[in-house]
């Protein structure tokens, strides 16, 4: 049996830089949600307030991604053999929730003003709207240039809430010249299903994740080609592929090889296929090998 550990942790200067970015993002982004409710209701616009649950629900997120930024880089210990880094999923999941519960109860209120149109102020609208995509994109560059997951898939977050202030600000200058009140729960209505749309392929993702999907970046049938064209490999079975949090990949896998090859020989054949996963991705590899004619019950 051979195990591999071959990944390639971040350093130290890269943890701190990410967790202070997460940082510098989660405070913009609460502070701006805390302006957007009070400016949604002085403007008694519904689609601010449904962007501004939007952005109390990704400064959630931050929260989260900024705890779990250092949970996960905790080593394997007794009680977690594998270590933490699926503590990262635990965080996508409960966001993905509140930001389900979110949209529904914003599409709700949406459909109220639209049954009953409410004027809404589009000159307080353009203002907020403006400082919403210039702070929200601030925010976005910074975590835009890190290089952690957790960097990446929030800044897709502020990314969204940048193209949900475009679309504020072209409704509101839109409403200063047109009187048109079903305008503002319409564009609420558009923020909230385009919310829900993501908040689907991230719980779908996860869930993959959780119930030990295989990693969508790499296939059983890829491993198998990879490996088949070493010399001394007979045939590959038992084979499994998982993930942990849909960045670091794990394998286990029963290799038969050739009966003339020595002990030396299987050794750097083993390090030959932890080589060839690893450039698939694999990050973690269980190997067993076994002679032409062993018996195997899972073969």
């Amino acid at each position: 049996m051979s195990h591999t550990h071959s990944s390639t942790p971040a350093s130290t200067g890269d943890i701190k830089t990410s967790t202070r970015n997460i940082k510098v993002a989660f405070f913009l982004n609460l502070s701006f949600s805390i302006i957007e409710v009070i400016g949604g209701f002085f403007t008694n616009s519904v689609a601010i307030l449904s962007d501004a649950l939007h952005d109390f629900g990704d400064s959630f997120s931050l929260a989260l991604a900024w705890y779990f930024q250092k949970v996960s880089k905790k080593k394997r210990d007794a009680k977690y053999s594998y270590g933490y880094r699926r503590f990262s999923l635990l965080g996508a999941f409960i966001n993905s929730v509140v930001l389900l519960l979110g949209s529904f109860f914003v599409i709700s209120e949406s459909v109220q003003r639209l049954l009953s149109p409410q004027a809404a102020d589009a000159k307080g609208m353009l203002f907020l709207a403006i400082a919403g995509i210039v702070i929200n994109g601030i925010a976005m560059l910074r975590l835009k240039k890190g290089h952690s997951l957790n960097e990446r898939t929030v800044s897709l977050h502020l990314l969204e809430d940048v193209l949900g202030w475009i679309a504020v600000l072209i409704g509101s200058i839109v409403m200063l010249f047109v009187e048109v009140p079903i305008l503002d729960p319409l564009l609420s209505l558009g923020i909230a299903c385009y919310i829900l749309f993501n908040i689907y392929h991230n719980l779908r993702d996860t869930l993959r994740v959780v119930l030990q999907g295989t990693p969508e970046n790499v296939s059983c049938e890829a491993v198998e080609t990879a490996l088949q064209n070493l010399p001394g490999v007979k045939s590959i079975h038992d084979l499994h592929l998982w993930t942990l949090d849909g960045e670091y990949n794990i394998s286990s896998l029963h290799v038969v090889v050739e009966p003339a090859l020595s002990h030396q020989e299987i050794s750097i054949l083993k390090q030959q296929i932890k080589d060839a996963l690893l450039h698939l991705r694999i990050q973690h590899v269980t190997i067993e090998t076994e002679q032409v004619d062993e018996s195997c019950e899972f073969s």
